[in-house]
């Protein structure tokens, strides 16, 4: 019994971490790996309650894309200016640089606080717990103190 009570456990670990990791991977892949991408700055014109859209200047002269929008986050204001890069075929950006990329991993964050109780009280593994929470509480943090 006790051997399933620890796979139940682990497997829920597992699958909080591995779907804060998922949820996180389709913003910050176009950070990691923005090499061939579109780069440029996002002057923010206007806000709804989910995007936020403005005028792009796109580092490519050649480039005739002149509006963007983003996912809206606390940190974006009327006026501002964002470095981005620009999701393939679509007129959508992702913040880019330490705010984006930690920004972009805020649901991996969440993911591991929610995994470390899990894993320190069902798998009595106290120490590997308070890894977990201080890893996810940092990057939190950090994310809160980088936008």
């Amino acid at each position: 019994m006790t051997h399933a009570r620890n796979a139940a456990m682990a497997l829920v670990a597992l699958l909080l971490v591995v779907g804060g990791a998922w949820a996180s991977w389709s913003s910050a892949q176009h950070v990691l790996l923005s090499q061939g991408r579109e780069h440029g700055t996002l002057t923010v014109t206007g806000c709804t309650d989910e995007t936020c859209s403005g005028t792009f200047a796109s580092e490519d002269p050649s480039s005739k894309r002149k509006s963007l929008t983003i996912p809206r986050s606390v940190a974006v204001e009327q006026g501002a200016t964002i470095p981005v890069v620009v999701k393939p075929d679509t007129d959508e950006g992702v913040r880019t640089g330490w705010a984006g990329g930690l920004h972009a991993w805020l649901p991996l964050g969440g993911a591991l606080l929610l995994a470390a109780p899990v894993v320190g009280g069902g798998l009595r593994l106290s120490r590997t717990a308070w890894s977990l929470a201080g890893i996810g509480g940092g990057i939190l943090v950090a994310a809160f103190y980088a936008l």
